[in-house]
């Protein structure tokens, strides 16, 4: 047998070949010692045969084979042109590999066909990056190409993957293993709130902060499957890849998108930090890393399509004292968009709304001292368009469609299109001095296709290529398109629509398990919440907003003299700590109490962090329990203080430590023992700073 590995400092990945037939991962798993003989380990995966199976265990390999009499779903489905089925038998054709690489090619002859593994390790990150390409010698039809195809560990009880809905993001789904199928798929076209593409493998007895994790995450912003397979013989299988049947034409080369795979020994916590560290460092075309990660001010929720500049301006002069440094003018500047119903596509200033064109609006944000920042959605368009009267042509799917938002979509696989828009956002970006596009995608496509996707790449791609200094969002109502796919062209993600803290402490909590701080979008919002109705404290909506990527969206002449010192005074404190904050490593806490949602945010030198402690609802028991804590150096003390000390309650009558005073403890003691807080009433925040001394 011959065998490969990859290495990082999180992983070891070994694959290797029996037959000469097709690779197949031998071992995934935590590092390896460098000296381990692989041809042993590849010994050790030989397992047995026993009555009632065939004379030899079907292989389970990068890509297994319906051709081989492989018990499970196979990794690839394929037609000739006339439309009958392929069964490929490929075999071992040549490797390419070095220190951090290595490309396995198979060959099937008979058919014309080649597949390649791909597999780059990223030591820097911890992950290792994995695809497949398919190359035919005649175009064929592509039903299904999975990634390179994983065993998943047989020793964990569970698979935790990803649920949501508008207002609802990221929602964990813990799912037991059992024989067959595990299936999900987004067929919306886009990532979806309803099927992020995630998946954890925890294994017995796995937590946030302990215990062995797998995880894995699909890089692509279309439409994906997911499939989790115990088989018959008790192995089982993972797969990622786009969504069934999105290749909707014949071709000759067919690619999956990246698969991401992250190993811990130190619980999901492990996994979520491989995968923030790779965002952050790594995948995201950053216009200047050395930038500071503006304060948003975003006008949506402040007028809605009610365009009035007067009104904007004082608006922009209260978020500018409130330590606002950017304003994001959002939808209804163009066309006659006074609704949803109509002008998407005509992106040009509306003369009613702003006579002397966005010029006026502009000149008073930055004489504020902000930047700005403008909404489009390029991806749509509305029937009581210019642009939809002059090219119906140019829409995707059928004339009577079931419409969204009151909108349609544009079909980006057209050049004709992507030249169209590139030219319409180009000559807002080229006129006025806008460092900022916030681009959103409010309805759902109505057929899934890969084209579609691939069409929003190039065009995003060629809009940075010509204005470098923008940063891009990537908003779909919301956390309809966040996956490593838009963020390897965008800077910001939108993390859902809405504005409740509640909400929000949950969303992006969960949402840690994939996304650093500084990415994630979070605002405060209105006093009274337009998507749940609540009415939230200011003090919970601005530190719930100063967890991630910090925001306003609001009307500011709402808030009293009380709430604005709030918000005044947290913001200064995000500003204040943002460089090391959106540099910094969150790490969610097991919180004895399931009424309180904390995390650790920390510094990789393990020096400084800041716990946020969140009391959802009312507990079962009359005292907080001890929180432990994570991430810190366990020979080291830190100084503990209580930033907001000053909103205990009455009801909080005793003298705990941290109410007068700092705390000096060890690492270690915090992370085993654990910190007591004071008591607190339901819906609010304790923020803990601490120092290594």
């Amino acid at each position: 047998m011959t065998q490969w590995r990859l290495d990082t400092p999180a992983q070891t990945l070994i694959l290797g070949i029996a037959d000469g037939r097709m690779a197949a991962v031998l071992y995934w798993g935590a590092p390896l010692p460098a000296d381990e003989d692989a041809a042993q380990v590849a010994a050790a995966q030989i397992a047995d045969v026993t009555g009632g199976m065939l004379d030899e265990n079907p292989p389970l390999s990068v890509c297994p084979l319906a051709a081989r009499s492989f018990p499970g779903q196979p990794g690839i489905g394929l037609r000739d042109a006339e439309g009958h089925a392929l069964h490929p038998d490929f075999r071992f054709l040549r490797a390419e590999a070095d220190s951090t690489g290595l490309a396995l090619h198979h060959r099937d002859d008979p058919l014309g066909l080649t597949l390649t593994a791909r597999f780059v390790a990223h030591p820097e990150t911890g992950l290792i990056e994995a695809s497949a390409e398919l190359e035919s010698d005649a175009p064929v039809w592509l039903d299904w190409l999975a990634a390179p195809v994983l065993p998943a560990p047989q020793w964990g009880e569970t698979m935790i993957d990803f649920a949501g809905r508008w207002c609802g993001e990221f929602r964990p789904v813990t799912t037991r293993w059992s024989p067959g199928i595990r299936l999900r798929e987004s067929r919306t076209g886009r990532t979806g709130h309803e099927h992020f593409p995630g998946l954890y493998l925890p294994g017995r007895g796995a937590t946030n902060t302990r215990g062995p994790v797998h995880a894995l995450h699909y890089g692509w912003s279309g439409g994906h499957r997911m499939i989790a397979e115990e088989l018959p013989d008790g192995r089982r299988q993972v797969q990622f890849g786009h969504a069934a049947g999105t290749e909707t034409r014949p071709g000759t080369r067919f690619a999956t998108a990246p698969l991401y795979m992250a190993v811990s020994d130190r619980g999901l916590n492990g996994c979520a930090l491989a995968f923030q560290r790779h965002v952050r460092d790594h995948l995201v075309p950053w216009p200047d890393r050395a930038r500071a990660r503006p304060v948003h001010y975003n006008c949506w929720e402040a007028i809605y399509f009610d365009h009035d500049l007067p009104r904007l301006k004082e608006i922009a002069a209260i978020a500018a004292d409130l330590g606002a440094e950017r304003f994001v003018l959002d939808d209804g500047w163009f066309g006659r968009r006074d609704d949803d119903t109509s002008s998407l596509g005509d992106w040009r200033v509306d003369p009613r709304k702003y006579p002397d064109g966005l010029g006026p609006l502009i000149d008073h944000v930055r004489e504020l001292g902000m930047t700005f920042g403008i909404w489009f959605e390029p991806e749509m368009v509305n029937l009581d368009s210019d642009l939809a009267r002059a090219h119906p042509d140019w829409i995707l799917g059928a004339p009577d469609q079931i419409e969204g938002r009151q909108q349609r979509v544009l079909n980006l696989a057209l050049p004709q299109v992507r030249d169209h828009l590139f030219g319409a956002i180009a000559a807002i970006l080229s006129a006025h001095p806008i460092d900022y596009v916030k681009w959103d995608h409010n309805r759902v496509l109505p057929l899934p296709d890969a084209d579609q996707t691939r069409g929003t790449y190039e065009l995003l791609d060629r809009l940075r290529a010509a204005f470098p200094g923008v940063e891009f969002e990537s908003c779909a109502s919301g956390g309809g398109r966040i996956d490593f796919g838009i963020l390897s062209r965008t800077h910001r993600v939108w993390l859902s629509d809405s504005n409740d803290a509640l909400e929000r402490l949950r969303i992006q909590h969960d949402a840690a398990l994939f996304l650093p701080a500084a990415v994630t979008g979070s605002h405060v919002g209105p006093r009274h919440c337009h998507t749940s109705g609540r009415q939230i404290d200011i003090a919970l909506r601005a530190w719930v907003a100063a967890q991630r990527h910090m925001g306003f969206e609001m009307d500011p002449r709402e808030l009293t003299p009380h709430e604005a010192t709030v918000l005044r005074e947290v913001t200064a404190w995000w500003k204040a700590n943002r460089d090391w904050l959106m540099a910094a490593d969150i790490l969610r806490l097991d919180s004895p109490d399931p009424a309180v949602t904390a995390e650790i945010q920390i510094t990789p030198a393990q020096d400084r962090f800041v716990l946020f402690a969140a009391l959802a609802e009312s507990s079962a028991q009359i005292l907080p329990r001890p929180l432990e804590l994570a991430g810190l150096d366990p020979r080291a003390r830190y100084r503990l203080t209580l930033l907001n000390r000053d909103q205990a309650p009455g009801l909080s009558r005793g003298a705990p430590a941290l109410k007068s005073g700092t705390l000096t403890l060890s690492g270690q003691y915090l992370m085993s023992r654990g910190l007591t807080l004071p008591w607190a009433f339901p819906q609010t925040m304790w923020i803990i700073e601490g120092h290594k001394e």
